[in-house]
């Protein structure tokens, strides 16, 4: 029965000797990755006794080993949690609490946090991949048998930022990202020849199934980028490794049209997720590169990529495309009739890549999944080629470099500071980042706040892109007769 763990140690032992993972002037192997798979399988289930369905927490920055740390998960048939490394101790805290966390993988550069973590979670381990040089010179590690997991089990709990303040768990299964690997392969026309450039963090749904999934389990490599600074090095990495596919968010591709291409270039495609393409940075791209620039879209409940402009065209800007193969997208209205073309509603995507549900969280699953379609919050229409356009957001959400910020999360901080009566959240446009977060306060009466020390405390308590690049202070928050604050009068003053 095929699972994650068992399709990478296939396409391993079918490229044994080839190289997997590019990192600066090191090359890993699929045998090498295979062997630490296999040494820390046999302790994540010899020393630490993690048995089938275990919540085990990644948290590592981009670095080879990631890639035996997780597929070692998997081969225990336990479930792996990615944690952002951008979050503060009191975020990842909520996740490894949620989630009944009480192992992490993690390494030497996040030591710092640990006690804090393990002050206020006293049955936490941690493994460090440094030991990975010892396991690599102890070839009698090799894993003992265990039932292997199917393609309905749990395979990775991502966490993504809650409408509530709090993140929550999409719970994706062995199938579900196999599913999605398989059409972003033929999508993509992927083959064993490509390397997968990997510059976003591999916590990331978008890039731990394009960037990783997809080419370790057809034999191709990852070229991953130590540094994006200074972007013209990026460029001779890219040329030096002969990467083929750049998968990217799309304030790196306003970047990369400014720079100038050496002659004999080898990408071949450049993909833009993780946030809408605005239309003048594809223009922008098109006029300086002779590479295709292919937008789509995804969300992590949905594995996470559902739709994308087909590789052979036509390319349609401000569109996210059609559905990748075997996935159906419609767009619905609130009582889930379908409606026709140029209709605008809500988008939803039904399909083997949809996610089982949200962890520990059957309310949120129910309010996100009706009769088999999975409600992306997103509202958009398709047009008479059956391709799909977003024109708005349902739920209070933006996007900062490809990552979703709740204004609800930063508010709930905002509402715990002494002196702030009340306080709003809004994103404005970023050229750089997409879009970044501006806060709205209204103090108790005789009360006077200060805005560094406001942000000092966020600053602590939040992932730095969640921080508000600004706060204005008002004697009142705009409403309606219901009492709902009115965020599009601030986005109106913001503006």
């Amino acid at each position: 029965m095929k699972n994650l763990a068992t399709a990478f140690a296939e396409s391993a032992q079918r490229n044994v000797g080839l190289p997997a993972i590019f990192y600066g002037e090191q090359e890993h192997t699929y045998g090498q990755l295979l062997a630490q798979t296999h040494g820390l399988t046999a302790i994540l289930r010899g020393k630490f006794g993690v048995p089938p369905g275990a919540r085990v927490g990644l948290w590592l920055k981009n670095c080879p080993e990631f890639v035996p740390a997780l597929f070692a998960v998997l081969a225990c048939g336990a479930v792996v949690v990615p944690i952002n490394n951008f979050l503060k101790p009191g975020e990842i805290l909520h996740i490894l609490e949620d989630a009944g966390i009480d192992l992490i993988l993690t390494e030497a550069a996040m030591s710092e946090h640990l006690p804090e973590l393990l002050a206020a979670r006293p049955s936490l381990k941690f493994w460090q991949i440094e030991a990975f040089a010892s396991l690599e010179a102890s070839p009698e590690l090799s894993p003992s048998a265990s039932p292997a997991p199917g393609p309905d089990d749990l395979a990775v709990i991502i966490y993504t930022s809650g409408t509530t303040g709090r993140s929550k768990g999409a719970m994706l299964t062995h199938g579900n990202l196999l599913h999605n690997v398989e059409s972003c392969r033929q999508i993509f026309a992927a083959v064993s020849h490509d390397r997968f450039v990997v510059l976003l963090p591999m916590f990331h749904s978008f890039m731990l199934t394009v960037g990783v999934l997809l080419p370790l389990l057809i034999g191709g490599s990852v070229v991953l980028i130590r540094s994006l600074h200074p972007p013209k090095s990026l460029l001779q990495e890219i040329f030096h490794r002969r990467a083929t596919i750049l998968p990217a968010v799309p304030s790196f591709f306003r970047t990369l049209a400014s720079l100038t291409m050496p002659e004999g270039f080898p990408l071949r495609l450049c993909i833009s997720g993780g946030a809408a393409l605005p239309v003048e940075v594809l223009r922008e791209f098109n006029r300086h590169m002779p590479i295709p620039l292919i937008e789509g879209y995804g969300l992590s409940e949905a594995s996470p990529v559902v739709s994308m402009n087909p590789l052979p065209g036509p390319w349609k800007e401000g569109s996210i495309g059609q559905p990748i193969p075997n996935v159906e997208i419609s767009v619905q209205d609130d009582e889930g009739n379908l409606l026709g073309l140029g209709v605008t509603g809500e988008i939803c995507v039904r399909g083997g890549n949809v996610m089982k549900g949200y962890w520990n969280q059957p309310e949120a699953t129910a309010r996100a999944i009706r009769n088999g379609w999975l409600l992306t919050g997103d509202v958009g229409h398709r047009d008479a080629d059956h391709y799909f356009f977003i024109t708005d957001r349902k739920k209070d959400m933006l996007i900062v470099n490809g990552i979703n910020v709740y204004p609800r999360e930063i508010e709930e901080v905002l509402y715990h500071i002494p002196g702030v009566k009340e306080a709003a959240v809004i994103g404005v446009p970023d050229a750089r980042r997409g879009e970044h977060p501006v806060a709205f306060v209204v103090a108790k009466d005789d009360v006077t706040l200060d805005e560094k020390a406001l942000l000092h405390t966020l600053r602590e308590k939040l992932a730095d892109y969640k921080v508000p690049k600004k706060i204005t202070f008002l004697t009142a928050l705009p409403r309606n007769p219901t009492g709902k604050v009115l965020k599009t009068v601030l986005r109106e003053q913001s503006a």
